[in-house]
């Protein structure tokens, strides 16, 4: 059977410059162990496939698959599934509403003209980080406790710390030390740091993952910018909205687009784009 997939880059208008997403359309016959082998096969960070909804208010159903996982919710692949389902199966909906079904229930995502924006889901745990794991952070991305501004908890799903440097120099500049990780398990480190005043971005951002034999960067994480956008909001570090820059030392061009409305909300967006259609035969 072939089925209908999409290749989105997200979080850019620049080509190739943001966070690339495969979307799968007409998955609903597709088993857990096969949407799981589509995304290794793909090779991405994320693939997602579209199904119908089971929920009354919502307008479609999105499973979200790393190369080792299910997750309930991540923010590239919320953006890049529903511009998907909007250039497809939803192409006739009008509104600029649209509710999107998941492993984390029901996500609101706003349209605009240029951009689409998702509303950034609680965070599962906040607070500051206790000493032992600032002390062991700071030595494996090589900081001294001067540099790090604040650092806490801002996890929404994946398990992220935040740390708050000078600057967005500071940011470019850090170079982990793998040697330095006791583990066992993984950090999901989001690093932040303000650039000058007047700038076209407000922050430089950062998003690590590192065990002890391995580190990988994110281009550009959605999930990462909601929770940094509740933490900079709530402590008064900045303003909405604001433009944060992210995948710079990648070579990418990403730029997140983050803003608080008069409840308290935030909201997350950015460019989305399809590169690539094509069918996928399975």
């Amino acid at each position: 059977m072939s089925r209908l997939f999409h290749l989105v880059d997200v979080f850019s208008s620049v080509p190739f410059g943001g966070n690339p997403l495969a979307v799968v359309l007409e998955a609903d016959d597709l088993s857990t162990d096969e949407m799981q082998a589509i995304t290794r096969w793909m090779n991405l960070s994320e693939t997602t496939f579209l199904l119908p909804p089971t929920h009354p208010e919502a307008d479609y159903r999105v499973r979200i698959f790393t190369l080792d996982r299910e997750l309930p919710f991540a923010g590239h692949p919320t953006l890049g599934t529903c511009h998907t389902w909007l250039a497809t199966e939803g192409i006739g909906h009008r509104g600029d509403r649209v509710v999107q079904e998941c492993g984390a229930g029901l996500i609101d995502i706003r349209r605009r003209e240029d951009r689409l924006t998702f509303a950034a889901p609680p965070l599962l745990r906040s607070g500051p980080v206790d000493d032992e794991l600032a002390e062991e952070l700071r030595a494996v991305l090589r900081l001294e406790p001067a540099d790090v501004l604040d650092s806490r908890w801002i996890d929404n799903g994946p398990g992220w710390v935040g740390i708050l440097l000078e600057d967005a120099d500071s940011v470019l500049a850090v170079e982990p030390d793998l040697g330095r990780f006791t583990g066992p398990g993984m950090l999901e480190v989001g690093l932040v740091g303000p650039h000058p005043e007047g700038s076209e971005e407000a922050f430089e951002i950062r998003a690590l993952s590192i065990d002890g034999s391995s580190l990988s960067e994110d281009p550009v994480t959605g999930s990462l910018n909601a929770s940094v956008g509740q933490w900079l909001f709530e402590t008064g570090r900045a303003t909405s909205p604001y433009v944060a820059r992210q995948g710079t030392r990648l070579g990418r061009h990403g730029r997140i687009h983050v803003e608080r409305d008069v409840d308290g909300q935030v909201w997350v967006g950015g460019a989305t784009v399809t590169r690539v259609e094509g069918r996928l035969r399975t």
